[in-house]
């Protein structure tokens, strides 16, 4: 599902998307009320919001959608990411992408959290873990997760690969995904960019530590 308000950039991303053997776009969408509407109408994989709309911005489409939904969502914006990172993130997005995006880009992007992956560039990360080091929250225990998982959920919140964590900890890809998979279960995340503010905020990792 494709929501923006700007007529070129909505048509434009659906045709690009929609001309892809793998994926279907299931709907469009002009405003965040709408994009709210057609989320429970048509159950997306994967919904692509603009964070600035009328009638509802983007962030808040996105924080109803995820009340019902198991959409995975991508932010898309022409505007510097400063005064929304840390909002959208913890509503629920799995990422950005800006709206001058290169057509194969953006239909990797779709894939890339499909699969459960985050979407987040260096740029992002950063200012990710200056809001937390900002905050300095006190470390929490790992919960109910083993003292492997807490290991690869640090190693995701450091930006790691499933195959470079498992060249890390000698194991193979296939164990590091079981590992991921049950992680995420257990602490009731939806993917990787969710993993990584919960070993932020839970002060499993330390910005700059």
């Amino acid at each position: 599902m494709v929501a923006d308000d700007q007529p070129v950039v909505l048509r434009g991303f659906a045709a690009v998307l929609g001309a892809q053997p793998d994926l279907v776009v299931v709907g469009t969408a002009s405003d965040g009320a709408r994009a709210v509407r057609l989320a429970a109408e048509t159950h997306p994989d994967v919904a692509l919001l603009d964070i600035r709309m009328p009638e509802m911005n983007g962030i808040e489409a996105a924080r109803r959608i995820l009340e019902n939904e198991t959409t995975r969502i991508i932010m898309i914006t022409t505007f510097d990411l400063d005064d929304y990172v840390y909002d959208a993130l913890t509503a629920g997005a799995s990422g950005f992408l800006l709206k001058d995006v290169r057509a194969n880009d953006l239909a990797e992007a779709v894939r890339t959290v499909a699969r459960g992956d985050a979407l987040l560039a260096p740029k992002i990360t950063r200012r990710l873990i200056a809001e937390f080091s900002r905050q300095r929250r006190p470390a929490r225990p790992g919960g109910p997760l083993t003292p492997r998982e807490v290991e690869v959920l640090r190693l995701i919140a450091r930006g790691l690969s499933n195959a470079e964590i498992a060249a890390h900890l000698v194991v193979t890809e296939h164990t590091i995904k079981t590992h991921v998979a049950r992680l995420l279960a257990k602490l009731g995340l939806r993917d990787r960019t969710q993993a990584v503010i919960h070993a932020y905020e839970s002060g499993l990792v330390v910005p700059n530590a």
